[in-house]
């Protein structure tokens, strides 16, 4: 999977500076996921949230209007070779139709908005090995009869 040039360089200075995601969060106003998909070109960033991001990380100005461009958005048609990647491929193949089958009985026929969308990573320790927690919050949209 190659990455857009400006995702690249975003990347090095943030390494550079030794920042995390989580350490941009109150420079930038944002949590660290919207973040991360400002940084990979998945989500626009306003002007403002541009320059933020662009001064923490010692960037010119340059790049503030590339961020707050509408970016083309998704991994493209291929299944995912990126393990990581994969392996939520894979969650949403074997569990995909039960999730939907559960929304839908709870709120009707419908779908969970991935624009008015929240998404938190939180690191669970565990002596059995720690564990990633994933919390998803998307509104509920029912679809519309006409």
């Amino acid at each position: 999977m190659s990455l857009p040039p400006i995702t690249e360089m975003l990347l090095a200075a943030k390494k550079e500076k030794g920042l995390s995601f989580a350490d941009l969060e109150p420079i930038v106003g944002l949590d660290e996921i919207c973040i991360a998909a400002i940084i990979y070109r998945q989500a626009t960033a306003s002007a403002e949230e541009a320059r933020k991001l662009t001064g923490a990380l010692g960037l010119s100005s340059d790049f503030v209007a590339a961020l707050t461009e509408y970016p083309v958005k998704g991994l493209g048609p291929l299944v995912p070779t990126d393990p990581l990647i994969y392996r939520f491929y894979e969650i949403m193949q074997v569990y995909g139709l039960p999730l939907k089958s559960v929304i839908q009985e709870k709120f009707g026929d419908g779908i969970m908005s991935a624009i008015d969308f929240t998404m938190h990573v939180e690191k669970e320790e565990d002596p059995k090995g720690d564990r990633v927690k994933l919390t998803m919050n998307g509104k509920f949209l029912a679809y519309k009869k006409w």
